[in-house]
């Protein structure tokens, strides 16, 4: 048997820095837009309801990008990275030169298509270092997504605060994402492992049989779902707790990009405190998320002072924010092909449709903290998932597609 080829996947101590700089700029950018989402709403001259229905090009561009990548970047997830953040540091400078919102539509519908390429590919590749290293790594560099907004969302405030126009600022995370595209080609390319074999040659590794690529479907799509209601709180505070700031409080534009950063800062927390706290099971997470996650967005969207929504933002993010990485922690465990990861990632991203029509739909009828308070209902179903988890009826659902041996109830990601 032969060693597997540099090009397959990361190999090197450095690449996992690597991973974690990718997921760094990648959120830097997603810190900016929040940052200038009151901006777009006045250059364009549109509301937030039709602003919200607008800002879901992003989740349907990206949505099909994904199922494509996770097909196609098997094996190759290096230049399929540095691909997919070349397109998106294109997209990112046009949304700040293409006028009105049907040229805003189209260039967030290369960006979500070029975003959704960078979360399959990121992932798989932190999967496949996982894999490889024998080391944990999706709770370390998924934390470098909100890290990074937490200091770009209120340097975009200072930017906009200062009177700079939109390209300007945006000019800045688009150089930054093709920068970090040109690091990404190198991944694997060091010294090969002696640990690591490669496969016969011929077509990649799939599912065994039809049975089991159906069992590999429905289980991530599935944790997918189960990911995606808690995206819905994280996107909602992304697009919308700038603007709440502002219109609710009068905050100014500096104070009020600080929401998605305190969002994000106390997300970060969460994230290493479930990385490093072995205790700390899959049913703790969800019971968290549903009780603190959702009653925090409540109250961020009804207090009456800028500070109680901060607090509120806070304690949501804290609670909120262990449960995507750690879903796809434990699907990069069961599926070496990386498969169930891009399942997992493609129907997760399904919150991110959700969640800006829902809110632009819901600020048609009511006002936007009403709206934003309405995400309470979404407690339900991460409950429902926590109670499930611990019911030895449900055992089955806990256990790896293919007939592994399940883990202990309540402990759905193995640690």
């Amino acid at each position: 048997m032969t060693m597997r080829s540099a090009a397959a996947g990361p190999r090197r101590p450095g690449d996992g820095a690597v991973l974690i700089v990718v997921s760094g700029v990648w959120g830097g950018f997603w810190g900016v837009w929040s940052a200038l989402l009151p901006a777009v709403l006045e250059h364009d001259h549109t509301t937030p309801a039709d602003l919200g229905l607008v800002l879901a090009a992003v989740p349907i561009g990206a949505i099909p990008a994904m199922a494509i990548a996770g097909r196609l970047a098997a094996g190759r997830e290096s230049r399929a990275l540095a691909a997919a953040l070349a397109v998106m540091a294109v997209a990112a400078a046009l949304l700040g030169l293409v006028p009105g919102l049907v040229g805003l539509s189209i260039a967030l519908l290369l960006l979500g298509a070029a975003s959704g390429g960078v979360d399959v590919c990121m992932n798989m590749a932190i999967a496949r270092h996982e894999r490889t290293a024998g080391v944990r790594l999706f709770q370390r560099a998924h934390p470098a997504f909100p890290v990074a907004q937490i200091v770009a969302a209120p340097a975009a405030g200072l930017g906009r605060q200062l009177g700079l126009p939109l390209p300007v600022i945006l000019a800045a995370p688009a150089a930054s994402l093709a920068a970090v595209g040109v690091l990404a080609v190198g991944l694997g390319a060091g010294p090969r492992s002696r640990a690591e074999p490669e496969p016969a040659s011929g077509p990649r590794p799939r599912p065994a049989d039809r049975g089991l690529r159906r069992a590999l479907m429905l289980w991530g799509m599935a944790l997918g779902a189960l990911g995606g209601t808690a995206l819905i709180i994280d996107n909602a505070t992304e697009h919308w707790s700038v603007l709440l700031l502002q219109t609710a409080h009068g905050a100014p534009p500096v104070l009020a990009s600080m929401a998605p950063s305190v969002f994000m800062a106390s997300m970060t927390v969460g994230r290493l405190v479930a990385q490093k706290v072995p205790a700390i099971r899959i049913h703790h997470l969800l019971y968290a998320a549903a009780v603190a996650g959702c009653g925090g967005m409540a109250l961020a969207a009804s207090a009456p002072t800028t500070w109680g929504s901060l607090l509120g933002f806070a304690v949501s993010g804290l609670t909120v924010g262990p449960v995507m990485p750690a879903l796809l922690g434990h699907a990069g465990r069961q599926d070496a092909s990386g498969v169930l990861v891009s399942i997992v990632s493609a129907t997760s991203y399904g919150g991110f449709v959700i969640s800006p029509a829902l809110i632009g739909t819901l600020s048609r009828w009511m006002p936007l903290p009403d709206a934003l308070t309405c995400l309470a209902v979404l407690a339900l179903p991460l409950a429902a998932a926590a109670v499930g988890s611990r019911l030895p009826a449900l055992a089955r659902w806990t256990a790896p597609p293919g007939g592994a041996p399940a883990p202990a109830r309540g402990a759905l990601v193995p640690r």
